[in-house]
């Protein structure tokens, strides 16, 4: 499972917790999900930044 993977299941985890009022579980998990999508989002934007400038796949 990747890094967005996670990053939906926080996200999930945060809207169930809050359905049921667990403020406290909610915000935590709503702000590990913050986290990892935005750490996935630099990891894209850095790979695809140097597949254009490389010319060939990195992986």
């Amino acid at each position: 499972m990747g890094l967005l993977g996670w990053a939906l299941i926080f996200l999930i985890v945060s809207i169930v917790a809050a359905l049921f009022g667990f403020g406290g579980v909610a915000s935590a998990s709503a702000g590990i999900a913050k986290v990892l999508f935005f750490i996935f989002i630099v990891i894209f934007v850095l790979l695809l930044i140097f597949g254009v400038l490389g010319g060939r796949a990195i992986l």
